[in-house]
């Protein structure tokens, strides 16, 4: 049974920063398409971070130069450092593994989720 668990959510103010984690039980990350995505109230789920079996990495216009995605395969955590952060990045933040499709912001493509992490950034 797959099962990823986000950590690292929290409350912070404009221009602070937090560190998300997903530990995952079930796959293994070095051989897995993985992702970080985000959904505030009345929005649609969005990518925001992903990385593939090479460390490949990709990032969401809004958050480029902010974010920064890694992973530690011995650990089977995936990372994701938010710097700078602004009360537009507050969502609820999930985790995602199993991608069918190297650095897809598209939900669909992703077998795997976590319950997600609550990060709320206030001005």
């Amino acid at each position: 049974q797959v099962q990823l668990v986000e950590s690292g959510g929290g409350s912070v103010q404009d221009g602070g920063s937090l560190r998300l984690s997903c530990v995952a039980s079930g796959i293994t990350y070095s051989s897995h398409y993985m992702g970080w995505f985000r959904q505030a109230p009345g929005n649609q789920r969005e990518g925001v971070a992903a990385i593939d079996n090479d460390g490949n990495t990709r990032y969401a216009d809004s958050v480029k130069g902010r974010f920064t995605i890694s992973k530690d395969n011995a650990k089977n955590t995936l990372y994701v450092q938010m710097n700078n952060l602004k009360p537009e990045d507050t969502a609820i933040y999930y985790c995602a593994g199993g991608g069918r499709l190297a650095l897809s912001f598209f939900p669909g493509m992703y077998n795997y989720w976590g319950q997600g992490t609550q990060v709320t950034v206030s001005s």
